[in-house]
């Protein structure tokens, strides 16, 4: 189990609670209150990381009914961590499929007849608006898209064992803000980014085709600089749901994919040309990938060899030519 390979650093919390009583002051913190149903075998661990607008809290919950009030101004999402999830909000049942969602104030009734494991996304109200909440002050369920899913899954994980790892990545804004942009993306995905369905964000003639031709050109002119989809909206003056709309019509894939997509294929002409100073890592990170585990996989599975294939390639390409 992820909680029980973790251990404490700078950059991660954790508590493991053995004993009701010590875990309600830190509940009550939160204005949530549990009545556990076995309090015999009662066990709840939190693991608690921070990037520089959201905070991600996984935890290990016991078998419960959970009153509590939900204050998100900035919003928050809750997704299950595994397929084998039960639980029920408001009266309606609830499976590893569904995402909750609220922005605002909402007071909320759960039932959970046996532990589950999920993930809550805290977001700042400084964030930019990335038109995920169409509602405020009332919590959402909604299935979610199998693949978004497993990805966020992959991606929270990820995150708590860098957290555990290499704390100070944590510490570096620009790395920070990398692995926040992930997320993010990530959740664009699970909100499904496609322009609204009152066509408040519809683009007219060739304009998708315009907008995707800027990203390629933004992409192409900041090879080495992170990129941000708050920042690619602000540079184009478009909301961020037409940006995502815009790739989802003209590429067939969400924003999210494009962007990782371009930056994949970016990492590889560095690996083809690198030389001998280059390093798989070096060529990754200058794309923003970060999570060498899941790059090496991303690229694999994208162009059927490992990276440092490429590298290899490439520098024995580079041997033959040279004098």
């Amino acid at each position: 189990m992820l909680l029980s390979t973790l251990a404490p650093t700078s950059a991660l919390q954790l508590t493991t609670f053995t004993d009701v009583d010590a875990f309600r002051p830190a509940e009550l913190m939160e204005d949530a209150r549990s009545i556990p149903l076995d309090i015999a075998r009662f066990s709840a661990t939190r693991a608690v990381v921070r990037l520089p607008a959201c905070r991600i809290i996984l935890l290990k919950s016991f078998a419960r009914i959970l009153d509590t009030v939900y204050r998100a101004p900035g919003g928050m999402i809750i997704i299950s961590m595994d397929d084998d999830v039960q639980a029920s909000a408001k009266g309606m049942s609830l499976d590893a499929r569904y995402m909750v969602a609220v922005r605002g104030t909402d007071d909320c009734h759960f039932m959970e007849p046996r532990a589950n494991l999920h993930a809550m996304v805290i977001f700042s109200p400084d964030m930019p608006d990335r038109g995920w909440f169409d509602r405020t002050d009332r919590l959402q369920a909604s299935i979610t898209d199998r693949a978004a899913l497993m990805h966020a899954r992959c991606l929270v994980r990820d995150l708590l064992r860098a957290a555990a790892a290499e704390p100070g990545l944590f510490e570096q804004p620009a790395v920070a803000e990398d692995l926040q942009e992930g997320l993010l993306l990530a959740v664009d995905d699970l909100f499904g980014m496609t322009p609204s369905p009152d066509g408040s964000s519809a683009i007219a003639g060739d304009r998708p085709s315009k907008l995707v031709r800027r990203i390629d050109d933004y992409v192409a002119s900041h090879p080495t600089s992170p990129i941000y989809t708050a920042s690619l909206a602000s540079e184009f003056g478009v909301s961020m749901r037409t940006l995502g709309g815009a790739v989802t019509k003209v590429r067939g894939m969400s924003l999210h994919q494009y962007i990782r997509l371009k930056k994949l294929w970016a990492t590889r002409s560095h690996l083809l040309k690198g030389g001998n100073g280059a390093t798989v890592a070096s060529c990754a990170r200058a794309q923003g990938f970060h999570h060498m585990g899941e790059f090496a996989a991303l690229y694999r599975a994208t162009f059927n060899e490992a990276p440092s294939h490429t590298l290899s390639r490439g520098r024995h390409a580079a041997s033959r030519i040279a004098p």
